[in-house]
């Protein structure tokens, strides 16, 4: 059995399918894991969406930030915004089935591999946490989102305040920083201060920031943690960290990962995205 991760599909389900095809993805012998993102931007998320269920038990996704924005927005918390393309998919006549399964996906994912800890979440994770926090901080928010009142915590979820962890956090503010840390996520400070408008590589960390993965101490290491969400970041293997997101929606590659009998063995696989949309 083979171990793929996919970055961000953003509707473009005609590269995942191609991509598929290359990888040879077998339902009985494979599983996949997506990290995050499955829609929006690209042209057909309502494809996406129902290729992904119809895999059954060997797909998976973590739910990133479009995502979660997309449920949003079918709950009416937020308007579609300009370069939203969601209407497909909101008009559809599975829209109900498609919106429960996805809000039933998980926020993280861990796998053992070999003597290795591979830790799956969509953006990133703050420097205060470790694995085990990472793991039982998702598990809050997706008994939320999974529970009767999913649609109240989609009213409040939007802002970027708390900008910081604190344990002392309770209720919305609590949930605040933990969905923003693991969808939303690129640079901090070396005690967590999350900064949420810059959009470009690593090299353009704002004054007293720095790459999620590049805080001193993280506590999450000892892991190999494996995200998509940042498109200027690009693919990035290292010990602890792998890059998934390359840019399809806006041009570049769709890029999956497969995995080997540990962490540290990897190839990458990728197919090239036939449309481009403007950044944004």
């Amino acid at each position: 059995m083979a171990l793929y991760l996919i970055g961000d599909v953003q509707g473009c389900d005609e590269a995942l399918a191609r991509l598929l095809d290359d990888i040879a993805f077998s339902p009985s012998r494979d599983h996949l894991v997506l990290l995050g993102d499955l829609v929006n931007r690209g042209p057909d998320s309502l494809a996406v969406l129902r290729r992904v269920q119809r895999l059954g038990g060997a797909a998976q996704t973590v739910l990133g930030n479009h995502d979660l924005h997309l449920l949003g927005v079918a709950q009416g918390a937020r308007k579609q915004g300009r370069k939203d393309t969601l209407a497909d998919l909101l008009a559809a006549p599975d829209r109900e089935a498609l919106l429960a399964w996805l809000r039933r996906q998980p926020m993280a994912l861990h796998r053992r591999l070999g003597d290795s800890d591979l830790l799956m979440v969509h953006a990133g994770v703050l420097p205060q946490w470790s694995l085990a926090d990472v793991l039982a901080l998702a598990s809050e928010l997706e008994s939320v989102l999974r529970g009767p009142a999913w649609g109240e915590f989609l009213q409040e979820m939007y802002g970027n305040e708390p900008a910081q962890w604190r344990d002392s956090l309770t209720g919305m503010a609590r949930l605040r920083v933990i969905v923003n840390a693991l969808t939303r996520l690129r640079f901090c400070t070396a005690d967590g201060v999350m900064e949420f408008e810059t959009k470009d590589g690593s090299a353009a960390a704002p004054a007293g920031h720095m790459p999620w993965f590049d805080a001193p101490g993280r506590r999450s290491a000892d892991v190999t943690v494996a995200c998509g969400h940042w498109s200027t970041l690009g693919w990035v293997s290292r010990p602890d960290l792998i890059s998934t997101d390359t840019g399809c929606v806006w041009g570049g590659c769709l890029s999956a990962v497969r995995m080997g009998a540990t962490a540290g063995e990897r190839e990458l696989i990728q197919v090239r995205c036939k449309q481009a949309q403007k950044p944004g």
